[in-house]
């Protein structure tokens, strides 16, 4: 558990308070034993979906489909929620894809989201969140994980809603990558 003094005063009292985590995870790049894998390696206990639509096309992804992986899940047992409020809509997603097809890359290829993508998920769904609802749903030990499809957090709304709970409520945040983005980030 990671417990840190709250102001001085309150540490020479004894008074500590728990520091809630979070990881980023995605889809991409995964199969089903290397991702559960993954969270319990970083002490996942709820898993937050922020998708909109909680189903990913292809075979190899199935595992990601709402029903079975709050399947596997509760098998791991690692809880699920789904936080619709936080998926980017239908028409913030066509802008993004928008974007991608005028820089020539696909959504599984992306490294980065479009900077009007990025102020209007902020401005028009992340704004209107009550993250400390959130923060206070996370576990006391272990962590809560944002999971979405992209293998990589920075082109996915995820990093987004983690760089606001790590700047607005102090929740430390850790980004789960595929071992091919972790080569690359190494390099």
């Amino acid at each position: 558990m990671w417990l840190e003094a709250h102001g001085a005063g309150d540490a020479r009292r004894g008074s500590l308070r728990v520091v809630k985590r979070v990881c980023t995870i995605g889809v991409y790049e995964w199969d089903l034993d290397t991702f559960l894998e993954a969270l319990r390696a970083a002490d996942v206990r709820v898993l937050l979906d922020v998708r909109q639509r909680r189903g990913v096309r292809g075979r190899q992804y199935s595992w990601a489909n709402a029903v079975r992986l709050q399947r596997a899940l509760a098998i791991a047992q690692i809880g699920y929620r789904h936080h619709r409020e936080l998926a980017p809509t239908t028409e913030l997603r066509q802008l993004q894809y928008a974007d991608d097809a005028r820089r020539g890359v696909g959504k599984r290829s992306r490294v980065e989201l479009a900077a009007a993508y990025r102020e209007r998920y902020t401005r028009e769904i992340l704004d209107r969140v009550d993250l400390a609802e959130i923060v206070a749903q996370l576990p006391p030990d272990g962590a809560g994980a944002l999971f979405c499809v992209e293998a990589d957090p920075e082109a996915c709304h995820r990093s987004i809603v983690a760089g606001r709970l790590s700047s607005e409520h102090a929740v430390l945040v850790n980004h789960i990558r595929p071992r091919r983005l972790l080569r690359s980030i190494r390099a």
